[in-house]
Formats: structure tokens, sequence, C-alpha cells
């Protein structure tokens, strides 16, 4: 099959406060959209289920293990928002509460019909085992933690991407 999309595929990350899983993961994917010759076809973005960082960088310790792997994490922390569900064509939550939390907003603003939208992120890790989260690094007290989401975020960026392409049957012309 030799198409295209019709328009822009529009991805957002979700976590708690937008500071440290979905910001890496909005980094990572990117770089790979963007290595794969693809920003033309795929964007995305993060947020927070929460407004409490709004405005904010991502968490020091999250930006210290991306520039580390060769990242510059940019985002500025943003809320969550009803407008969201009509901006993005895929919305991935970083755990089971954020998932909810999505899935409550939807509810609330009469938003039916979400199909495949809103998924959890971690299933498409390859190593996830039995694990559906990405867990979050945020009360950690060790740099390990934040290495270990870099690594599920990377992992799962890849699958996602693949999956991406497989399920709009696209081949992408550079």
């Amino acid at each position: 099959m030799n198409n295209t999309p019709e328009k822009k595929i529009n991805v957002l990350f979700v976590c708690l406060g937008n500071i440290c899983r979905s910001p890496v993961a909005e980094g990572v994917f990117r770089d790979k959209v963007e290595k794969a010759g693809l920003t033309k076809w795929i964007s995305c973005d993060s947020a927070g289920t929460s407004g409490y960082h709004d405005g904010l960088l991502a968490d020091l310790r999250m930006r210290r293990t991306a520039t580390g792997r060769g990242f510059e994490l940019t985002h500025k922390s943003r809320k969550f928002i009803a407008d969201d569900f009509f901006r993005f064509d895929y919305i991935l939550a970083m755990d089971e509460n954020n998932y909810n939390e999505i899935i409550a907003l939807a509810k609330k603003e009469g938003i039916q019909h979400l199909g495949e939208k809103v998924m959890l992120y971690r299933p498409f890790d390859p190593h996830r085992g039995e694990e559906t989260i990405v867990p979050d690094p945020y009360y950690a007290k060790g740099q390990e933690a934040f290495e270990e989401v870099f690594d599920i975020v990377d992992r799962a960026g890849e699958k996602f991407l693949e999956f991406l392409i497989k399920q709009g049957g696209y081949t992408f012309r550079v």
C-alpha cells in the first residue's frame, strides 16, 4: 500500500504532573519521528492530569537523565484539557490513574466513542513483562528510577511508532 495520512497524526503523552514521564516520552518519541523523517506526518506533545506544575520545565533529575542520553527536554508543563480529545488522535497515559482521569474527563464532557484514542503507553514496551504502567520516578531517592523510565519510554516509543505505521497501513514517503 502506498498511501500517506490525509492529515498529521497528533500524539499526546500524559502523566500526573507533566514533569517526568510524559515530557521524556514526548522528547524521545519526537526524536524517533525526526530520525525516521516523519515530522511532516506525525507530531507529539505532552500534558499532565494535574495542573501542579503548569509552565515549569521537566524535573531536573529527568532533564539530567535526558541530557546524559543526548536529549534536551524543553517542554513546559501544562494540564490536560477537554480540547485535547479533539486535537489529538492518540492519548497515551503513563499509568492507570491517569488513564482513569482522562476517561472521567471524557465522560464529564460527554465525549463518547474514544475507541483506541486513549491507551496505556507501557504495553508498547516489549520488555514490560506483566507491567502495565510507566512508574513515576518523582519520589524516588536515586537517579536510577529516572534512567529506568527513560529506558521504558525509549523502547515503547519504538514500538508505538511501528504501531502507528501499521495501524494506518501507511507507507510514508520521506
